[in-house]
Parts: C-alpha cells; sequence; structure tokens
C-alpha cells in the first residue's frame, strides 16, 4: 500500500507540475503584457506556443514509449522541460520588451516538447502498471485529480509570485519540473519488456488496424477532450482579463476567485474516477451527463454578465467538466492494447493540446469583436457537439459479468492456440468418479 503511494505520488506530480508550468501564467498574463509592452493576442502566444509543439511531438513520444518504456520517455522530456523553465526565466529576468519577449517564447517551445513526452505518457503508464481495471479505472480518476488540482492551485500560485515580482511564476517552473523528476527516477520502477519490440512498420500497420477497426469512437473521444481544455483555458484566459479590467482585482485575491471553478472541477474528477470502476457503460452516462452539465450552464451563463452568476455557472460546468475526463481517460486507455496505448492515447493528448492552444486566442478575438452573449454561446456550442460526440458515437461493449470475466482469464492461461479446453472435474466429483 505504502508503494502504491509513492508510486501514485510520482505519477501524479507529472501533469500537476505540467498544468502549473502552463495555468500558472494565466493570472499573471495581462502583468507581463505591460512589462513586455505586448497586446493581448500576442501575449496569449505564451501559453499558444507551449501546447502547439507539444501537439506535433506527443505522437512520436507515444511510440518511443511503446517501442523503448515509458520511463525512457518522460526522464529526458522532464530534463528537456527544466532546461526549457531555465531559459524563460533568465529572458525575462535579464532581457527587456522585445528580446525578452522572443527569449521567453523559445524557451516555452522547449517546454512544450517536453510537456509532450511527460503527461500524455503517464496515462498509459498507468495501464501498464495497474492490470486490474477497476485498480486502473480508480488511479487513472486519482491522475486526472492531480491534473485537476494543479489547475485550482496555479492561479492562486501563479498571483501570488506574481505579485512578489512579475516573472517570478517563470522562474519556480524549473524548479517544479525538476522536483517531479527526482520523484520519477526515485519512485517508479518499470518492469522490463518480456518481448521484443516489434518494427516500426509492424507497429504502424497495427495502429492504423486500431483506427480503422475502433476509429468512430476514439476520434469522438479525441474530440471530446480537446473541447474540454479548449472551454477551461479559453474561460480561464476570460475571467483573468476582466477581473483585473473590469472588477479591478489583483494578486492573490484574483487567484482564489479563478481557482473557485476549478476547485469543482477537481472534486468532481476524483469522485468521477471512484464511481466509474470497470463499468464501460457508466462511463459513457456520467461522462455525456457531465458534458450536459457543461452546455446547459453554459448556455445559461451567456445572458448573465453579472460577475456571482458568471463564477457560479463556471463554477457548474466546471463540474460537468470534471465528470466527463476520467471517463474520457478509461475509455481509451481500457479499450486498447497495451501495444498500441502509448500512441493512441498520445493523440488523445494531442487533441487535449489543440484545445489548450487554441482557448485564449479564440476567445481574445471573441471578446474583442462581440462580447460575452456570443463568447459563451460558443462554449455552449461546443460543449453540446461533445454531448452529442459522448450519446451518439461511444458505444461501450456490454460490461462483463463475473463468469465473463473468469472465462476469459481461462482463454488467456489455456495456451496461445486460444482454445478452452475443457474444466477439470471438481474434487468432489472425482471422488464419486468409479476408477477404471
Amino acid at each position: 500500500m505504502q508503494q502504491n503511494k509513492g508510486i501514485l505520488l510520482a505519477l501524479g506530480s507529472i501533469p500537476l507540475m505540467m498544468t502549473l508550468g502552463n495555468s500558472m501564467l494565466i493570472p499573471v498574463l495581462p502583468e507581463i503584457g505591460r512589462k513586455l509592452h505586448v497586446n493581448s493576442l500576442r501575449i496569449s502566444m505564451l501559453i499558444t506556443v507551449y501546447a502547439v509543439v507539444a501537439i506535433l511531438l506527443i505522437p512520436i513520444a507515444g511510440y518511443l514509449s511503446d517501442r523503448y518504456g515509458r520511463k525512457a520517455v518522460i526522464v529526458p522530456s522532464l530534463v528537456l522541460t527544466v532546461i526549457g523553465g531555465g531559459i524563460s526565466a533568465a529572458g525575462a529576468w535579464l532581457l527587456q520588451d522585445m528580446a525578452a519577449y522572443w527569449t521567453i517564447i523559445g524557451g516555452r517551445l522547449l517546454q512544450g516538447a517536453g510537456a509532450a513526452g511527460a503527461f500524455p505518457i503517464v496515462i498509459p503508464l498507468v495501464g501498464d502498471l495497474y492490470e486490474d481495471e477497476n485498480e486502473a479505472s480508480k488511479n487513472l480518476g486519482v491522475v486526472e485529480t492531480y491534473n485537476t488540482f494543479g489547475k485550482v492551485l496555479s492561479p492562486i500560485l501563479g498571483a501570488a509570485l506574481g505579485a512578489v515580482l512579475w516573472f517570478l511564476p517563470l522562474a519556480v517552473i524549473p524548479v517544479l519540473c525538476l522536483i517531479s523528476l527526482i520523484l520519477v527516477l526515485w519512485l517508479i520502477h518499470v518492469p522490463k519488456r518480456k518481448n521484443q519490440p516489434i518494427t516500426f512498420r509492424e507497429f504502424a500497420g497495427k495502429v492504423k488496424q486500431v483506427l480503422a477497426e475502433k476509429g468512430r469512437w476514439l476520434y469522438a473521444i479525441f474530440a471530446m477532450g480537446g473541447i474540454c481544455m479548449f472551454v477551461i483555458f479559453g474561460v480561464l484566459f476570460y475571467l483573468s482579463d476582466i477581473l483585473e479590467s473590469r472588477y479591478h482585482l489583483h494578486g492573490v485575491w484574483k487567484g482564489f476567485v479563478l481557482a473557485i471553478p476549478l476547485i469543482s472541477l477537481c472534486l468532481c474528477s476524483y469522485l468521477g474516477g471512484k464511481i466509474i470502476g470497470k463499468h464501460k457503460k457508466r462511463m459513457k452516462w456520467i461522462g455525456l451527463s457531465g458534458l450536459a452539465i457543461l452546455t446547459i450552464s453554459f448556455g445559461i451563463l451567456g445572458f448573465f454578465e453579472n460577475i456571482y452568476v458568471v463564477i457560479g455557472l463556471f463554477t457548474l460546468g466546471g463540474g460537468g467538466i470534471g465528470l466527463a475526463l476520467p471517463c474520457l481517460d478509461a475509455l481509451i486507455t481500457k479499450g486498447i492494447e497495451k501495444e498500441e496505448r502509448g500512441t493512441i492515447t498520445a493523440l488523445y493528448s494531442s487533441m487535449r493540446f489543440v484545445g489548450v492552444s487554441l482557448g485564449p486566442p479564440v476567445v481574445s478575438l471573441l471578446q474583442g469583436r462581440s462580447g460575452h452573449g456570443l463568447l459563451f454561446g460558443v462554449m455552449a456550442g461546443v460543449g453540446g457537439v461533445a454531448a452529442l460526440l459522448m450519446l451518439f458515437a461511444v458505444k461501450p461493449e456490454q460490461d462483463e459479468t463475473a463468469d465473463d470475466a473468469s472465462v476469459n482469464r481461462m482463454k488467456t492461461t489455456e495456451g496461445s492456440t486460444g482454445v478452452m479446453r475443457d474444466k477439470p472435474l471438481s474434487s468432489k466429483l472425482r471422488r464419486k468418479t468409479p476408477a477404471k
């Protein structure tokens, strides 16, 4: 039990630190823009470039993790995030204006490259380490909770650090990534592979076959993951701006307000992971409920600009996203064979980063040209698309009964032919059988 807690701590530290490394900048983006004399759209690129380079490299990292092992990819990726964070911090500290801006962007590119081989690889690693579906689903929920807890902590920590020194959040990021690197090296011990890794051609053929056979629900889950991240980061960017410009909230108080809806997201993510277990039907309906809550709350939100109503409805919508995320993680992890799991979950993580990268710039454009109503109409619309995808495209197979599970285990252990031999007679029956 103690060893399992250590493993989960190390695994959870990766999404926690990666989330802090990105979301912690959101509350200080307006201040960074003022210090560097750049506009809102350009400053949103500090989030976007990080995500874009991750999008491009995540599939490569997924393949490498399938071929050479999860830890062999995670460790150098964390090293890269430390280096990239150090470059961004040094640029902000030593340079000014556009020179500082472009140096920070360069460091963020390296951080994004490191992030590509870190958090996305954690999801298949959990599936590898925990063969029991109940335990795997529960621990995926725990890992997703670390991720969402990072989102809760990031606005408070980012705002508090930014109040001391505007570039201090940039300087703290490499330190946090270094802590995660130490935990992974110390606590995670992946068993050696029993089989030789397949060639790239064989691997590509298998992935192509998986996408051909299961593409309908896989592409739907990819899209739903991207939509959830688009909504979260888009609305956080919006709130970060209006809390300063319209309500004159700064520093830690602003961070606490931003954290309110994220607390709901974190709690619901943890509860969702505990409830779903290995029941794929339950994963679908709980995920659908969460996406429906998101759509309805944001649809109503478009008609109100009162800050209390905005925060309240965003809190409700954040809870809906929290319910959906562990369901998406579990569906995609347990629906794919281990040999292709790293790459398929990497494609899923790429789509999540697409949402991260699009959220702030899209909101910046909508906010400047249309205002509150259209902005949240768009958010409710994409949430509705996600709910429809969950309803019609995701059709999980019937959950196994206890008898089905025991039969499947027998088939696995009866040899490579896959033919199930007759069960041996029980000892009681053998005693009643006359000797020949």
